[in-house]
């Protein structure tokens, strides 16, 4: 996709947008099935059916996806499309690759240490490119990606967030 192409496709909806604020919010949506016999559960996404479960360092056999390591991946996503997205708008050609890590006290999700924080302490965001474009490109291409990365912005945001259960006597 060229810048032209890009545009083309988000003006009319940059359009609504800036006419109909409330047309811009959309609620997405995630769905699991709770594993009856296992520690698991399945997510469906857009493409397959994938299983979660425990890592290893909480038990967990690593034949299973680890809900931790899909964040990783999903701020690894979000990233590179935004990049992308980004560089093509701005008529940088740029390629290369994306990585996260994270750095993760299994102490405290499995209530040994109560001090110990349950979720990322750290989480390191990393890009290697490989562009003709100058520093002073790259410098705005990573600005912008980090701004408009949904994944990020959400990490980086600690948004709010309600848990709500519905429980039916199981006979």
């Amino acid at each position: 996709m060229d810048a032209t192409t890009l545009k083309d496709a988000q003006a009319p909806l940059k359009k609504q947008y800036a006419e109909d604020a409330a047309s811009a919010v959309v609620t997405m949506r995630a769905d699991g099935e709770l594993d009856g016999t296992g520690v698991a559960c399945k997510v469906r996404t857009a493409t397959a059916l994938v299983e979660a479960g425990l890592h290893p360092a909480s038990g967990g056999d690593g034949t299973q996806l680890c809900s931790g390591e899909m964040l990783l991946e999903a701020l690894v996503a979000c990233a590179g499309v935004t990049l992308r997205a980004v560089a093509t708008s701005l008529g940088i050609d740029v390629t290369g690759t994306v990585r996260a890590e994270g750095d993760l006290d299994f102490r405290g999700t499995l209530g040994v240490d109560r001090t110990a924080p349950v979720g990322f302490r750290d989480i390191r965001l990393g890009f290697d490119l490989r562009t003709s474009a100058d520093a002073e490109e790259v410098a705005l291409l990573t600005r912008l990606t980090e701004r408009y990365c949904v994944v990020l912005q959400t990490i980086k945001g600690n948004p709010g967030i309600e848990v709500s259960v519905a429980s039916v006597h199981a006979d």
